[in-house]
């Protein structure tokens, strides 16, 4: 199953200068608590952005260009191999902008930290066909005076 996980701000904001817009500790929780003992997939300058490899995951970067991973992290150069590693594995899609492009439009799952804010970025999550989806409301927060919702959109079966 892929999964999506991403925090966007009012126009599909997503970062600036490789870094998240937002701190929100109960988006981080949220992070933490779907991603724990998944597969995380993400390209190299999200894996950089980490600072670090994060516990109880398994790391997965496609990267064109780069090759310099620890041993701890298992890199892919090609998109197609990458998807026939993951094939009925439950993974989850953790950025950046140019990934989040390649799996939107076969995601399972998308769970999306919808945040009642905009600020200046570079990066913004891709489009997607809402219509396509089932959406629920995981739950509703406030973080540093900025309210947010947990969202989940479930690929409706064809």
């Amino acid at each position: 199953m892929i999964n999506i996980i991403a925090a966007v701000g009012k126009n599909n904001e997503l970062g600036l200068n490789n870094q998240l817009l937002w701190r929100l500790p109960k988006d981080l929780k949220f992070f933490k608590e779907k991603t724990n003992n998944h597969i995380i997939v993400m390209g190299y300058n999200t894996f950089v952005s980490l600072g670090r490899l994060l516990p109880n995951r398994t790391h997965i970067v496609l990267s064109y260009n780069h090759s310099d991973f620890v041993d701890e992290v298992i890199h892919f150069k090609d998109y197609n191999e990458l998807l026939k590693f993951i094939k009925n594995k439950d993974v989850f899609i953790i950025g950046g902008a140019s990934i989040y492009k390649l799996f939107i439009d076969i995601a399972d799952n998308i769970y999306l930290t919808e945040i009642n804010d905009s600020k200046k970025c570079d990066v913004y999550f891709p489009y997607f066909d809402k219509t396509l989806y089932d959406k629920e409301i995981l739950g509703e927060e406030n973080d540093n005076g900025v309210s947010y919702q947990f969202t989940l959109y479930k690929r409706r079966k064809l």
